[in-house]
């Protein structure tokens, strides 16, 4: 019998990329999610079947893994209730690779992301396995995944390697973040205004890169906590630039020495300080070598893109940003007004040609 998966969360946008890379290197697949299908068709011969499941139904969950599997992929367990189900799997899984969080992390201050609105953690160079987290607190989104973390590593009685990804992109996104550069290139608009001046950091982890790792981790089982972030991570400015080079689009860049303000200069992207993870330990651990950097992943990305919101209003096409970026993002009104002003919230906007 060959390899045997099951992945949770099979039909989101790390699930999918999961259970493709899965099938490309001969496993079995069984594709759990709530909606089960017919979101996401898989080629017949695959070897991958379809299950529908409440992953909060312990018992229907046990029933799935019954027969056992040799790895238990996980890209939607939170809190410590999901860790201590998995955990209570006991000998039906081989090994299990969980998908954790970046925003874990906390600096030597004890200030995480989700310890205020705006909060950001200022850290002195590439972030480490080592670095200290935030509490376990199943209330919040980091605190959740470190609650998960805690559970699993403790009383799993099988190996766990725990995946924390940085901002995770590529196609199959349900809120992406590389809409924000996306429509502005398809509506040709000639400027750009970039917060920090485009200076940060936030790193970004391809959905194929972490199933690049997944795959490590269940072909090595172990017990480990690694670090998943795209390699040689760009600015924000980098970004948006390689965005417009994909669709052949140009635009005049204004650069803000500070936040800016909503809709003015910040995007999904921008952070007040660069926040950057050490990738050393997945090599060194697993052999891992990513399969893309953030460029090369999106000629992909764009095309998905642009599919999608074709003939649509893209608030209908994509409602989880709507809801999240108000009314702001594509205000380019507001933007000529700053433009002719020279300034975004008494901060002067520089025309990145007179840097």
């Amino acid at each position: 019998m060959g390899k045997s998966a099951v992945v949770l969360g099979a039909t989101g946008q790390i699930g999918v990329a999961v259970v493709e890379r899965l099938v490309r290197d001969g496993w079995e697949v069984r594709a759990v999610s709530r909606g089960g299908g017919p979101r996401v068709v898989w080629p017949v011969g695959s070897g991958v079947r379809t299950v529908h499941l409440d992953r909060n139904d312990d018992r229907a969950l046990v029933r799935v893994v019954g027969e056992g599997c040799d790895v238990l992929v996980d890209c939607v367990a939170f809190g410590s209730r999901h860790g201590a189900q998995l955990a209570a799997l006991g000998d039906r899984v081989g090994s299990a690779a969980v998908i954790s969080t970046c925003m874990v992390y906390r600096d030597d201050d004890g200030v995480g992301f989700d310890a205020l609105p705006g909060a950001c953690p200022r850290f002195t160079g590439p972030v480490t396995e080592e670095q200290a987290t935030v509490a376990p607190d199943d209330t919040t989104y980091a605190g959740g995944k470190v609650a998960l973390e805690r559970v699993l590593l403790e009383s799993a009685p099988f190996p766990v390697t725990l995946l924390r990804a940085g901002m995770v992109h590529g196609a199959g996104s349900a809120a992406p973040r590389e809409w924000y550069f996306v429509k502005r290139a398809l509506d040709r608009r000639p400027v750009r205004l970039l917060a920090h001046r485009g200076a940060g950091i936030c790193h970004p982890s391809a959905a194929r890169n972490l199933a690049e790792l997944v795959l490590a981790a269940a072909v090595r089982p172990g017990d480990r906590v690694l670090n998943v972030g795209d390699p040689a991570p760009p600015t924000v400015r980098a970004m948006a630039a390689a965005v417009d080079e994909v669709l052949g689009h140009e635009a005049e860049e204004y650069l803000i020495d500070g936040p800016g303000e909503p809709g003015l200069g910040q995007t999904p992207w921008s952070l007040r300080r660069s926040f950057v993870m050490d990738m050393g330990l997945a090599g060194r651990e697993l052999g891992y070598r990513p399969v893309c950097d953030y460029a090369g992943s999106l000629p992909e990305t764009v095309a998905w893109l642009v599919e999608t919101a074709r003939g649509r209003d893209w608030r209908e096409a994509f409602p989880r940003l709507a809801a999240r970026w108000g009314p702001t993002a594509f205000d380019y009104a507001a933007e000529d007004r700053a433009i002719a002003a020279g300034q975004v919230g008494g901060r002067p906007l520089v025309p990145a040609g007179r840097e």
